[in-house]
């Protein structure tokens, strides 16, 4: 189950070494180098310093960026076109809710005035047909003696 402890000679193998090719290098032609002439020759500076030396060179002008292009002004008139119309589209939603408002107002003053025509109808109803006759108010004639009383004050 085990292996045997004893001396372990390993195995030999054979082994391939590879060489990579290299390629050869494409041929690019240099580019020719002119020689570029300043159209100035710079001025030459000569600086003394505090302990009486004469420092002489050329003085360096510092490197300015390349000017970005200016955007294009946006126009007054463009911008007023623009605003006029974002104006337009809120006064027409406002209109369209305006006029949402109003027909809803319009129906629910409508209901009220039914209600109220239906409660007041209903208690004129009652009031006059109800059989338990008046309660408390109001005056009650009796014919037969209005007619006596009016016979006996005529006769």
């Amino acid at each position: 189950m085990y292996p045997e402890q004893g001396p372990h000679v390993p195995a030999q193998r054979a082994v391939e070494v590879h060489q990579p090719t290299p390629y050869p290098p494409a041929a690019v032609a240099p580019a020719p180098v002119v020689p570029v002439q300043p159209g100035t020759v710079p001025a030459v500076a000569s600086i003394v310093l505090p302990d009486g030396r004469v420092v002489t060179g050329y003085a360096i002008e510092p490197t300015r960026p390349e000017p970005v292009a200016a955007k294009p002004a946006v126009s007054r008139t463009a911008v007023n076109v623009a605003l006029g119309g974002a104006g337009f589209l809120a006064v027409c939603g406002g209109l369209v809710l305006l006029t949402s408002f109003i027909a809803a107002l319009t129906a629910f003053i409508t209901q009220l005035i039914i209600l109220a025509a239906v409660i007041f109808g209903g208690w004129i109803a009652v009031q006059i047909f109800s059989a338990s006759g008046h309660r408390g108010g109001g005056t009650t004639v009796n014919i037969r003696k209005a007619v006596i009383k009016r016979n006996h004050f005529h006769g």
